[in-house]
């Protein structure tokens, strides 16, 4: 590994009041993406939540438009267009963002629905992607996804392919803003992100999709432009 092994204490579990609505609960997480900015002498207009809103259903989902949030996070091409469009009627400045891995065959109905793609990670897909956007004529934000912590089950290039991934995307004109990582669910999370944040920087990128429910404030603080928070907004499922 190129960077300190990791303590092996398991990361902590973010502690969620389940009486509180979501529009409650991103009021407090306003407040912590703010002082974890504040604390890392960075910007909070430069830090985008997304609300993960996969799973949750539109009347879930139409409270947080209410007070105000726009980034909302979802897995499933499908799901997406079930529910979004009747929700952008309403409110239509709403961010879609793919954060779940993506088919090649479904590269064109993601262009044509999401303001962003977080998880490019094969040449097969930046194909599909640069051919949907010649198509659509539409150009979504894209992050290269990378396997951080080398784990067999999750999707990522692996960090030595990073470069030649990185290039392709270049060539096809695919609007990469940055990277996007997932740490391992075990481990502290912090030299994970510190990594991907050299990585970034090594290759000009400015754009760092990293941070989820348990550990978002640690992501800000290394730099993370956009966190994806889902159970700390919504509550945790049964």
């Amino acid at each position: 590994m190129p960077f300190d092994e990791p303590s092996l204490a398991p990361r902590p579990k973010p502690r969620v009041r389940d009486d509180r609505s979501p529009a409650e609960r991103l009021v407090d997480l306003r407040v912590r993406i703010d002082k974890a900015a504040t604390s890392a002498r960075r910007d909070c207009a430069d830090v985008t939540l997304i609300a993960v809103s996969k799973t949750h259903p539109a009347d879930a989902i139409e409270p947080l438009l209410a007070a105000g949030q726009r980034d909302f996070g979802e897995n499933r091409v499908q799901e997406a267009e079930a529910k979004w469009p009747v929700l952008r009627e309403r409110y239509p400045n709403t961010r879609l963002h793919l954060i779940g891995q993506l088919q090649s065959n479904k590269a064109r109905d993601a262009v044509r629905l999401a303001d962003a793609i977080h998880v490019v990670d094969r040449p097969s897909l930046v194909t599909a992607l640069a051919r949907a956007m010649e198509q659509e004529d539409r150009r979504p934000d894209c992050f290269i996804q990378v396997n951080i912590g080398d784990e067999p089950q999750k999707g990522g290039c692996a960090i030595a392919d990073l470069p030649e991934l990185l290039t392709q995307a270049r060539d096809a004109a695919l609007p990469v803003a940055g990277l996007m990582c997932l740490p391992p669910a075990s481990l502290e999370a912090a030299p994970y992100f510190a990594l991907l944040a050299k990585l970034a920087r090594d290759h000009g990128l400015a754009g760092l999709s990293m941070g989820m429910s348990d550990d978002y404030d640690t992501a800000v603080t290394l730099g993370s432009t956009h966190v994806r928070v889902g159970s700390a907004l919504f509550g945790h499922r049964a």
